[in-house]
């Protein structure tokens, strides 16, 4: 990432703390309060500014502050850690070592930004300004070239154009059926009717998933700016922003944006002198996750209870209020202006051949660097868990990796060095989603894992179709009996059975892809439901029916810390003797495994004899 272009004359560096939504529930901007006040305290107010960016990206190390021009990279700052940093950084002129990044199994902090792993992978296009401006402030956004592709397009190109540089870029919907954008909109400005409108769809509901609410939350005029560009193009006057209601510092930036991209002529009526008119305004959706799908999105938008419904005809044809509707998703909207400005040709360079360009995604679960990651399509699993992700903690053994959400695939490890585009994942039995990536580690049980997705996606179906409403439910109801001891034969037969009808039957891509982690787990871990089943164990030892906790009477002294804490007072001993689990108080809570100090070990969880 680029440093800063410009600071008006005098000052000399730039303090860039992270105001994203994880930082900031680190209190981070009491951590941007302390530093302008002990700024202020050392006499440095007009050589130093203090500014709220989005986030950096690296969420688990926050709250984040980097250091501009120099690019130093410090993590975990705190209030009591302010003194400390003004001190050495910007008296002493020397990074403040203590608060410097330290990759695991090393001792050398790594100063820049640049030099740490988790960022030195990435190629960023959508999160081009991410960390580096200022969200609330559209100048900064102009600084950094904002606004250049709308004018190029308003002034030398016509919408045949525009359309065609998208088509040409290959760019694909990045909210996770890769439809090719520019054919989407193309077919939009062909269709009959108007008015015609545009859509950003921002309800991101997968469980791990923080993409578009980051891009929102970090650069929301490089949204809107896509999206006047695509209304240029199809011909529409009126687009929507959903976002969910539960992303307030997403909302709120975006309709701060929304204001100043009105007051600057961007926005609204004959924008940039050139006749062109465009509104848009904010919808705030209640948080049902079936609502990511278009038309179940539509019908909200509309004031009707958020459900699908068939197609054709498609939204393009007939969207809201029966219109020609265009929806892509904000990483899609966001990638707009910079194919305009760069080229096609630039675009279409980076990635795979029917993959173009690059993908956020949320890197989350057993995983060292836990945070939002954009890449080049094409890179490898391994290349985005090991070199940006940092491997798994603790050294423990990478198990599998779930792509695309709670409908997506649960990939083993045979496919690490599998390359990450639309059609490699959907033939593994993924899919691309809009970009959550789950990582699990040894300790998983891929039969609990398959139950919990697919109980997610159970919960969050309408209900409209019969085949999504009652084939989850009993899929769920098998699952619940297989985890709990209770397993029989022929359930697994019957889980693939259900499932494969439920994806062919299903209306909408909620149903349809709902089976996936469970379709998955039993073609790549079929000898973890086959030990549930028949051996009455779970070999991750994490299903309760299929474990007990025990005390190991060699290991024991006595310590108290077990018995102390345990909630039904299960634990009985004498101090400094021998201590004893009672196995019919037990509600297998694991608080005696988490107390119980480590240099001992003594409490065990184990299978149960049968």
């Amino acid at each position: 990432m680029s440093g800063r272009k410009k600071k008006p004359k005098g000052f000399r560096l730039d303090l860039l703390v992270c105001a994203g939504t994880g930082c900031v529930s680190n209190r981070s901007f009491i951590v941007k309060d302390a530093l302008e006040k002990e700024i202020v305290k050392r006499g440095l107010q007009d050589e130093v500014r203090v500014i709220a960016t989005g986030c950096q990206g690296f969420c688990e190390r926050g709250p984040i502050v980097i250091a501009q021009p120099d690019e130093i990279f410090y993590q975990r700052v705190t209030e009591k850690d302010v003194p400390y940093l003004v001190e050495e950084h910007l008296i002493k002129g020397r990074p403040a070592k203590k608060l410097m990044y330290v990759p695991e199994k090393e001792a050398i902090p790594i100063p820049r930004m640049s030099d740490i792993g988790f960022f030195k992978h990435q190629r960023l296009i959508v999160l081009r300004n991410r960390g580096r401006l200022d969200p609330e402030n559209i100048e900064e956004y102009i600084a950094f070239d904002g606004y250049e592709a709308l004018q190029k397009v308003l002034t030398s190109m016509t919408p045949e154009q525009v359309i065609e540089e998208i088509k040409k870029s290959g760019l694909r919907g990045r909210g996770g059926a890769g439809f090719l954008t520019g054919l989407k909109w193309e077919l939009c400005r062909a269709a009959e009717g108007h008015p015609k409108y545009i859509i950003c769809n921002g309800d991101e509901g997968d469980p791990g998933a923080f993409m578009d609410r980051s891009v929102l939350e970090a650069d929301p005029h490089s949204v809107i700016e896509g999206m006047l560009i695509g209304a240029y193009a199809i011909g529409a006057q009126k687009g929507f922003i959903y976002v969910r209601k539960e992303y307030p510092l997403a909302v709120k930036r975006v309709q701060h944006a929304l204001k100043q991209a009105s007051e600057y002529g961007l926005l609204g009526e004959d924008i940039l002198g050139t006749g062109f008119n465009f509104f848009i305004e904010v919808v705030q959706g209640a948080g049902a996750f079936v609502c990511g799908e278009e038309t179940a999105l539509m019908a909200a938008i509309e004031g009707r209870v958020g459900r699908p419904r068939t197609r054709p005809p498609y939204p393009v044809e007939k969207g809201l209020w029966g219109k020609p509707t265009n929806i892509n998703n904000v990483e899609t909207w966001a990638n707009v202006p910079i194919i305009i400005l760069r080229g096609a040709d630039w675009f279409s360079s980076i990635g795979t051949e029917n993959s173009k360009g690059t993908k956020i995604f949320s890197l989350v679960g057993k995983i060292n660097n836990t945070g939002l990651v954009e890449v080049p399509m094409g890179i490898t699993l391994r290349q985005i868990i090991y070199d940006i992700g940092g491997g798994i903690p603790y050294n423990k053994k990478f198990k599998a990796v779930q792509t695309g959400g709670p409908s997506g695939g649960c990939i083993p490890e045979k496919y690490l060095d599998l390359p990450i585009d639309y059609e490699s994942l959907t033939e593994v039995g993924s899919m691309m989603g809009s970009g959550g990536m789950i990582v699990m580690d040894e300790d998983t049980c891929m039969v609990d894992v398959a139950r919990y997705f697919l109980n997610f996606t159970q919960q969050e179906s309408c209900g409209k179709c019969v085949p999504c409403r009652l084939g989850t439910k009993q899929m769920v109801e098998i699952l619940n009996r297989i985890v709990d001891g209770n397993g029989k034969d022929g359930d697994l037969e019957l889980l693939e059975s259900i499932g494969q009808n439920v994806k062919l039957a299903s209306l909408c891509g909620l149903g349809q892809t709902a089976p996936n982690p469970v379709l998955t787990t039993i073609k790549y871990f079929k000898e973890e439901y086959i030990a549930h089943i028949n051996e009455k164990k779970c070999p991750a030892l994490v299903c309760k029916a299929l474990i007990s906790y025990v005390i190991d009477p060699e290991l024991c002294t006595g310590c108290v810390a077990c018995a102390k804490n345990c909630p039904t007072m299960a634990i009985t001993g004498e101090p400094k003797k021998v201590y004893k689990i009672d196995q019919s108080k037990c509600i297998k809570c694991g608080i005696c495994l988490s107390v119980c100090p480590p240099k001992f070990g003594a409490v065990k969880k184990v299978t149960p004899a049968i």
